[in-house]
């Protein structure tokens, strides 16, 4: 499986002994330009902000998976991306749906949009008064988008959404964050922009009405989405899904006729095998908050093209990816390390970048095991590579 590119040898060193980690580093140093430094350690005073009561460290085992080569609108080339998972047989599953679309000529991503809400709720003696509270917020636009950006050198409040449930209003506030995921920013902003309303208008509010889903699978994250809206898409050729995937264009028919509908009658958010998966690792490896999966993971995986000899096109829509790549623990010297090796430290978009090369990451995944689905390898798969 080895291909020599730009002078660099594409495929990753195997093994589980002490000399198999030290080429799998000097196989990112030669590809990604990054000393990995497993011996970084964040001193106690630099975790304000992080976490509470701390007591020390807890180490999680950390994988390299690539290289993926993605045409995105904000990521170019290849990349080695670093997980962080205790799932055996998650790392080389990946790695596999990237090595297929690699030899297939990559992943083609694509941004959408960056949005993300918090919605306060007030309340009102009557209907009336509530309906009335509608024209006010729409003539104050600009006045309540001054005070919620005042509080923020990066966040924009694009829009406020308002939504009449009996005698209560919900604003939903909607910001761009640039690189930050910005729960934070958004909630610090609307709590100023609703301090100045209730001064103006004597109505009271609660910050949170539950309606902006965070941390929530929802209708209105599918719809609306919550953070990096991301498509990805790929085309399998006939000869990658025989000789790497062990499968051909024919095979997926059954699954894209009947896994769609399973979903459905199990009322499952959104349709696709396992995202949530990728995520987890990429999230952990680069200090995103891993809680924010619940929400990320509404995914629609779609396959098409089934005559015989034909390629097949997989594409993966992740409305929400609250991702970024500054604050939080994306500080964590490890957690900075890995972001670097991605190239997502630097630049105005570097969170979109980070984005794409999830989205791609995770659809790779996705095709890895529904071949393996198909082929009938899943099982001997886990049985021979999953266990100690």
């Amino acid at each position: 499986m080895s291909e020599a590119n730009n002078g660099r040898n594409s495929s990753i060193p195997r093994g589980y002994h002490p000399e198999d980690t030290k080429a799998r580093k000097e196989w990112v140093k030669k590809y990604a330009n990054i000393d990995l430094d497993d011996n970084l350690r964040d001193e106690s005073v630099d975790l304000k902000g992080i976490i509470e009561n701390h007591v020390g460290f807890l180490n999680l085992p950390m994988a390299v998976v690539g290289p993926l080569l993605v045409d995105g609108k904000y990521a170019q080339g290849e990349f080695c991306v670093p997980i962080c998972t205790v799932e055996g047989t998650l790392a080389m599953s990946m790695n596999r749906g990237m090595y297929a679309t690699r030899a297939s000529g990559g992943i083609r991503v694509r941004h959408v949009r960056q949005e993300i809400s918090r919605a306060p709720f007030f309340t009102f003696p009557d209907i009336d008064k509530a309906t009335r509270f509608n024209s006010w917020i729409d003539d104050h636009l600009g006045e309540i988008r001054d005070v919620a950006e005042s509080t923020t050198n990066h966040g924009k409040l694009l829009r406020i959404e308002i939504y009449n449930i009996s005698k209560y209003v919900v604003l939903d506030f909607i910001f761009s964050t640039a690189n930050a995921a910005g729960q934070n920013m958004v909630t610090i902003a609307t709590k100023a922009a609703c301090e100045y309303i209730k001064n103006e208008t004597s109505f009271h509010y609660l910050l949170d009405s539950n309606f902006a889903s965070d941390k929530k699978a929802s209708a209105k994250t599918i719809l609306k989405g919550r953070g990096h809206y991301v498509v990805a898409e790929t085309v399998l050729t006939s000869q990658v899904l025989k000789r790497i995937l062990n499968t051909a264009a024919k095979d997926f028919r059954a699954m894209q006729e009947f896994g769609p509908y399973a979903s459905s009658f199990a009322g499952n958010q959104g349709i696709q095998l396992h995202i949530s998966n990728a995520l987890t690792a990429i999230y952990l490896a680069t200090g995103q908050d891993v809680a924010c999966v619940a929400e990320n993971s509404l995914g629609y995986t779609q396959i098409k093209g089934f005559n015989d000899g034909t390629d097949l096109h997989v594409s993966l829509t992740t409305p929400s990816l609250t991702v970024g790549t500054v604050g939080g623990g994306t500080r964590l010297k490890q957690q900075r390390q890995n972001l670097e090796m991605l190239g997502c430290t630097q630049g105005k978009d570097s969170s979109k970048k980070f984005a794409e090369i999830i989205c791609a990451s995770s659809l790779c995944l996705e095709i890895s095991l529904l071949s393996a689905i198909i082929s009938g390898d899943w099982e001997s798969a886990h049985a021979k590579y999953g266990r100690r």
